[in-house]
């Protein structure tokens, strides 16, 4: 029986990089996005092109009723869940200093990024609890992604840097909740992954990239991330729950 992967936001960007490499190591997949059915077709091909099953469960993690909507339509069509992966996140519509963020930017980043993802959490938490102790046998892992801004400044976008810390905090929360049913969670952490996101700010990366910012003198890929959360989602790292995995070519390394 294959497992189960939920991945939000997973048909761009990160999260398909992210789906892809699931798909790649025989996990059938719930992809999560706000999107409409149409316009994630092509990623949903591709992803089944591994030949798993795939379903798009469109809704925002930012609504109560959007994560309840997305956990039903796991139920209905798996009737199991084996590895979360809160992958969903928004930057700030504007990058406004901080002196100047709107208390508008800060709830809606805020809500998708930290409360949405803290509550998804805890709705599939409790399931895989529940799947526990119906079958000892069960294995279950959840991978919460959030981003070099959890701990590196940027005085531009603070509602993104905060709601990354708090991912951060909520990981090693649920790692010690679940720890009793040997549910582990992570944390990924990429740098400056080549993206949609970051295409406005590519030229400025390119120039810090050349000029040493990273150690791997490269951008990162999707393909890099969706590596690291597929190993742990095979269970690579199971007796490593709380701990935090950097995808940042180094970036974050204290250098003289």
């Amino acid at each position: 029986m294959k497992r189960i992967a939920l991945v939000t936001g997973g048909s761009r960007g990160i999260g398909l990089g992210i789906a892809t490499q699931l798909a790649a190591n025989g996990f059938d997949l719930a992809i999560n996005g706000i999107r409409s059915a149409g316009d994630v077709e092509d990623a949903i091909k591709q992803l089944k092109s591994f030949g798993n099953d795939v379903i798009y469960c469109r809704g925002s993690i930012a609504s109560s009723a959007g994560r309840e909507q997305i956990i039903s339509e796991v139920k209905d069509h798996y009737h199991r869940l084996n590895i979360l992966v809160n992958n969903a996140g928004i930057a700030p519509g504007q990058r406004n200093d901080i002196l100047e963020a709107t208390e508008e930017s800060y709830d809606e980043v805020m809500n998708t990024n930290l409360k949405g993802s803290y509550f998804l959490m805890q709705k599939a938490a409790n399931w895989m609890i529940e799947q526990k102790k119906n079958d000892a046998a069960f294995s279950g892992c959840i991978i919460n992604i959030s981003s070099l801004s959890a701990t590196v400044a940027s005085v531009n976008r603070g509602e993104y840097c905060l709601s990354k810390a708090g991912l951060s905090m909520a990981t090693q929360l649920f790692a010690v909740r679940l720890g009793e049913f040997n549910i582990p969670v992570f944390e990924v952490r990429p740098g400056i992954i080549l993206t949609d996101m970051t295409a406005g700010v590519k030229e400025k990366y390119d120039k810090m990239i050349n000029e040493g910012l990273c150690l791997q003198q490269r951008w990162g890929k999707p393909e890099d991330v969706g590596k690291a959360v597929a190993s742990l989602a095979k269970g690579d790292f199971m007796y490593s729950t709380g701990q935090v995995i950097m995808v940042d070519g180094g970036l974050t390394i204290p250098r003289l």
